[in-house]
């Protein structure tokens, strides 16, 4: 039987990120570095991985802070409002 998703928050992380540097977002909620992963998951949710992200520029991004965005997205889509 497969682990529920961690619900952290129903609001994303708005992040400067750092262009050419490289981001490991938790999908499983259970991360204490959120919205980045810890390597948690290896124990707590195993069948869960990091996504990994580059930035391409210098920006703020919102990653996804209820780990359900479409299609397994790092960022904020707005699924948090159907939660």
């Amino acid at each position: 039987m497969s682990k529920e998703v961690k619900i952290v928050q129903k609001a994303p992380y708005k992040i400067s990120v750092e262009k050419g540097k490289k981001y490991s977002w938790c999908s499983c909620g259970y991360s204490d570095k959120q919205p980045f992963c810890d390597g948690k998951h290896k124990k707590l949710a195993p069948e869960y991985k990091s996504v990994k992200w580059v930035a391409d520029e210098n920006k703020d991004v919102y990653f996804c802070g209820c780990k359900h965005a479409k299609s397994g997205s790092v960022f904020c889509d707005g699924s948090h409002s159907k939660l």
